[in-house]
């Protein structure tokens, strides 16, 4: 059987793995073998087919594989690696659809870190790996989760569980490296190396964050749950909740800014489900006709399911939090002590 021949028109058309080949076979055996063995299985055997499947690699190739290799290496200021430079690596070794893969698994959503990629995940399959796992464990990893992603996993876990690891939360302290080893199991290595590094959040403003994103049922359900094991601390979570119809604490010139800022859209859906109060301070805040408008919106929507107004309400309560974190607002401008101390 005769061999293929690859010459300098291929040259361009060789992919990552095939110039791998080629280099190991140019460094020689014994320079080759010490490279393996710092290369991963799979590497190894992509590297090991693509070697077999050369053929005759004509001496100009070897050159100029070798000569691209040592380019990457000559700049006086080292080699520079970015999201950018890898992503354009693995397009010309692996398949679009592998690249993509990848890329997703290293940048995450909107973080760098490993624990914002765990955001990912949908709250079923979390919630579903949670169930078999230590309340502590859970505790551990829905901390480092978005509150919004957190009250989704947790409104799926059995109620009492629920209850445990919210209590958990709020009375952790040093991490223990039991709890660690059993999130290492799953989640990768790197993850653990942030877990002393990321600064350790107020458990109570966050549990109150996670209520905050709960739907009705579910906040009343484990409200009522958590009220019954510890009351102390659940009238401690109550006090840092800041709910839809917590609006009725910011004054109407706070509130101005709000409207100006939510989505229109959101709105009349919020609106429908609200208290009749807090409605109406929306409409202070517009001119006559926007205001009718408004209600002629929210008529307009006929029966609409709870689920579907809290999930709005929620969104508008984002922004209220966001506005009150960049100091736009003060949601406590109503509801602090007015006492003066001397």
């Amino acid at each position: 059987m005769s061999l293929s021949v690859i010459t300098t028109a291929d040259f361009a058309h060789l992919n990552g793995k095939q110039k791998a080949a080629i280099l190991m076979l140019a460094v020689g055996r014994d320079q080759a073998s010490k490279i393996l063995k710092f290369l991963h299985e799979d590497e190894i055997r992509d590297i090991s087919i693509a070697m077999a499947g050369l053929g005759l690699v004509k001496a100009e190739i070897v050159e100029a594989v070798c000569n691209e290799f040592t380019r990457n290496f000559e700049s006086s200021e080292g080699l520079v690696g970015t999201y950018e430079t890898t992503e354009e690596l693995l397009r010309k070794a692996l398949p679009e659809d592998q690249v993509e893969k990848i890329m997703d698994e290293i940048r995450g959503p909107a973080g760098r870190t490993m624990w914002d990629k765990l955001g990912n995940v949908q709250e079923a399959v979390l919630a579903n790996y949670l169930r078999n796992e230590y309340s502590q464990t859970a505790a551990v990893i829905l901390t480092r989760l978005q509150p919004a992603h957190a009250a989704r996993v947790l409104a799926l876990l059995p109620e009492d569980y629920a209850t445990d690891v919210m209590m958990r939360i709020l009375h952790m302290e040093t991490v223990q490296r039991e709890v660690l080893d059993s999130v290492e199991a799953t989640l990768r290595s790197e993850f653990i190396s942030t877990l002393g590094r990321s600064a350790k959040r107020d458990s109570y403003e966050l549990l109150a964050e996670v209520f905050n994103n709960f739907d009705r049922k579910t906040e009343t359900r484990l409200m009522d749950s958590m009220d019954k094991r510890n009351h102390d601390d659940m009238e401690k979570v109550k006090a840092l909740m800041f709910t839809f119809e917590d609006i009725k604490r910011l004054p109407h010139e706070a509130l101005m800014r709000v409207v100006a800022e939510v989505d229109r859209e959101k709105l009349p859906l919020a609106l429908k489900g609200a208290s009749e109060t807090v409605r109406k301070m929306f409409l202070q805040c517009m001119s006559k006709r926007a205001g009718s408008i408004l209600l002629e919106e929210i008529r307009a929507l006929g029966p609409v399911r709870v689920k579907d107004a809290d999930a709005a309400q929620v969104e508008i309560v984002t922004v209220i939090k966001n506005m009150a974190n960049a100091g736009e607002i003060d949601l406590a401008e109503n509801g602090g002590n007015d006492e003066i101390i001397p």
